[in-house]
């Protein structure tokens, strides 16, 4: 098949794609069309439907594996798929693994390489919370895996939890080494927990959706709930090394309107904090490029708070 990733503008496609969401909307005419988007493991692609009502459009609807034929265009600096035709596909018309996005890293190395750093926590109530989830929790374990660090914005994609944690936790460790006033045990471990509630703020693909809980609660409240269920479970553990952990977590998004219950008042949290922005940030730009093949500014982008384009030189 030709994969999302590899579409350019002025391309005519006739392949199977996943309709990750179809809505239906309206011009400002009146005339009614569909927004869509298609996914395959490489990404997602808006796609329009503008004559819904012609002979060409079957009835399909999200999750379905669409045949869809049709123009890759480009707008506001973004690929878009013009849709003129499309059916539900036949099951032997595609493979389903060809249409989930998946870290283009090796994930079951990315963990041995988190376990590795776990094993080098010194702290052993830390070190013993620490193995409470990622080496005697198997069903937190294959949730981790699996689970993406965003639904959109930065890692969308299964393994995208695990390579957010383990950058974050690789930029905390590089900051230990050159500013020693940090704790290392106590950050790496907040590295590492961070964002753990992601396994129950969004369901798992294809959905790839927030969750009850995910829309009510958020993945900073679930993840210290579930510390703090860890925690019951090793005798003695440290309170105040316990609120310490706590702080860095609810507050590592950094700033109240940025979903922090609190603002970062401990040298870790800081640190915590610009590690997460740093990687969710350049991830972001990551992405941009592996979607774009233009060096035109590509208009505001909310997340980055800037008018954003990419690098042109060599």
């Amino acid at each position: 098949m030709r994969y999302i990733q590899e579409l350019k503008e002025g391309s005519a496609i006739k392949d199977v794609y996943l309709c990750k969401q179809k809505n239906a909307a309206t011009t400002k005419n009146g005339k009614e069309y569909y927004n869509v988007i298609l996914q395959d493991k490489t990404g997602t692609i808006d796609a329009k439907v503008w004559e819904p009502n012609s002979f060409g459009i079957a009835e399909f609807s999200a999750h379905d594996y669409v045949f869809i034929n049709g123009d890759v265009t480009s707008f506001n600096g973004a690929l878009q798929v013009n849709i003129k035709q499309a059916r539900v596909a036949d099951e032997g018309d595609y493979n389903e693994a060809d249409y989930f996005p998946v870290s283009s890293k090796n994930i079951d190395e990315m963990y041995n390489e988190l376990l590795g750093i776990i094993k080098g926590i010194g702290n052993k109530d830390l070190k013993k919370l620490l193995e409470a989830f990622f080496v005697e929790d198997e069903k937190f374990i294959a949730a981790f895996k699996k689970s993406s660090a965003a639904k959109t914005v930065h890692h969308g994609f299964i393994g995208g939890l695990l390579e957010h944690t383990l950058s974050v936790t690789r930029l905390c460790a590089y900051y230990c080494t050159t500013y020693p006033a940090l704790k290392k045990d106590l950050l790496l471990t907040a590295a590492i927990l961070h964002d753990i509630g992601k396994v129950k703020e969004f369901s798992p693909f294809p959905d790839n959706d927030y969750t009850d809980d995910g829309n009510l609660l958020g993945h900073i409240v679930m993840g210290v709930e579930m510390i703090t269920d860890k925690v019951r479970g090793i005798p003695e553990f440290s309170k105040v090394l316990e609120s310490e952990l706590k702080h860095c977590i609810v507050s590592h998004h950094g700033k109240l309107e940025f979903g922090s219950p609190k603002v970062p008042a401990l040298m870790e949290a800081v640190a915590l904090n610009y590690a997460d922005d740093t990687d969710a940030k350049l991830q972001m730009f990551t992405e941009l490029i592996n979607k774009t093949d233009t060096y035109d500014w590509l208009g505001y982008n909310r997340l980055l708070e800037s008018n954003v384009r990419l690098t042109r030189g060599e």
